[in-house]
């Protein structure tokens, strides 16, 4: 799991203040390394989802190490743009958005996959067969850690329904579309190889369809571990069937077919801590409480998505153990842990919550009009600040009195 010491995370407590987000650049790149280890024997390219964590500097260093950009919406890929990732390494997804959108992204020439009858029809009409596009569909196939993290199942908004095939070919048919790729993502911590088997089982359908295809897109969620205990997805298992899945595509049709994944928290959740001071202890009946300086606006994955996180006392990593529970400073019950194990706890400790790299910052909000936290990067073991935490004047910046 994650590898920054304790000794580090304290130094970055000390200098920059808490709530801090501390990300490990060396651990992203460590993620991306066994990725193309495990795919090594086959035609693969990996797009990073980074609606997991848009920082500048982290879609620096994820550009750096040779990893593509995804992104799930027209700013995530100016961002991407901003930083010099070239516009055919940065890959827009569409969701439910107004066709404006896609007509952007074509005009700063990224690849573009679309996911509604309504925009493919518009695409058509406005480009034909000028720009290569893909097609997101939805397979019908139930997958992920739980219902709102899957995207696949008969009854998400993602993509075009997969029993549509027939309005979709007549879409290319009459607008001679360009279909350069086909989309597919059923959700996100999916431990199971089998699944994206699944997928590629309806890729092998379609293929038949689309005689200009180039590449197979089988979405993200690869699953990671939150606690020692946890099974997650296989890599190497998957990087091996998908290699015997392209030579059997070889074989069958004569043309290789590119195989895109879109990583997002395999590559930075384990790289992100949120450290946090301990603010009050309060004993209620049996529970005793950790009042910590952080929230549900800073982390809402606990409370979203009943999401378990680690948590360590840097402070005092001897301390007897003792059972805490862990909540946030917001008017609202933000608990981030329940009756957890931990070094004994004081007043003014600092706590490390792991596996924070991913829908940390990026969900975070001005819920109870309080701070976003700073942001550091532990880039080859030096500490650096990359997002100041806010000020007063930021909860008033594009505020306009009218009394």
């Amino acid at each position: 799991m994650q590898a920054l010491s304790f000794e580090t995370l304290a130094a970055i407590a000390n200098t920059h203040g808490t709530p801090v987000y501390v990300y490990d650049a060396d651990k992203i790149s460590q993620q991306f390394r066994q990725l193309k280890t495990a795919f090594q024997d086959s035609d693969t390219r990996f797009f990073y989802a980074c609606k997991a964590l848009t920082n500048i500097n982290v879609l620096k260093h994820v550009a750096a190490i040779g990893c593509d950009i995804d992104c799930s919406s027209i700013n995530e890929a100016k961002l991407a743009l901003h930083v010099g990732v070239a516009p055919e390494r940065v890959l827009y997804t569409s969701n439910g958005i107004h066709f404006s959108e896609i007509q952007e992204a074509v005009s700063l020439g990224i690849n573009v996959n679309i996911d509604s009858l309504s925009n493919l029809e518009k695409f058509g009409a406005a480009y034909g067969h000028d720009y290569p596009v893909g097609i997101r569909l939805r397979p019908n196939i139930m997958a992920g850690g739980n219902l709102k993290i899957s995207t696949g199942h008969d009854n998400s908004k993602f993509g075009i329904p997969i029993d549509q095939l027939d309005q979709i070919l007549d879409l290319v048919k009459k607008y001679n579309l360009y279909i350069r790729g086909l989309h597919i993502h059923t959700g996100s911590e999916i431990k199971e190889v089998a699944v994206f088997m699944q997928v590629a089982d309806v890729f092998s359908a379609l293929l038949p369809h689309f005689p200009e295809l180039a590449f197979l897109d089988m979405g993200g969620g690869f699953k990671v571990a939150y606690k020692d205990s946890d099974h997650i997805t296989h890599i190497d298992e998957l990087g091996a069937e998908i290699a015997r899945f392209q030579k059997n595509l070889e074989a069958q049709y004569g043309k290789k077919f590119q195989c895109w994944f879109e990583p997002g928290k395999y590559l930075v959740s384990e790289c992100g801590y949120l450290l946090s001071t301990v603010n009050v202890l309060k004993q209620s009946g049996n529970t005793v409480f950790a009042g910590i300086d952080t929230g549900l606006n800073h982390l809402i994955r606990p409370m979203m998505y009943d999401a378990y996180h680690r948590i360590e006392n840097i402070s005092n990593p001897d301390g007897a153990l003792h059972a805490y529970t862990v909540t946030g400073n917001i008017c609202e019950t933000d608990t981030f842990g329940t009756n957890r194990k931990l070094h004994e706890v004081r007043e003014g400790d600092v706590l490390a919550i792991y596996n924070a790299g991913a829908y940390g910052f990026e969900m975070s909000s001005n819920y109870n009009a309080r701070y976003k936290p700073a942001e550091v990067l532990v880039l080859e073991g030096e500490a650096h600040l990359i997002r100041k935490r806010d000020e007063f004047a930021d909860l008033l910046r594009n505020q306009i009195p009218v009394l």
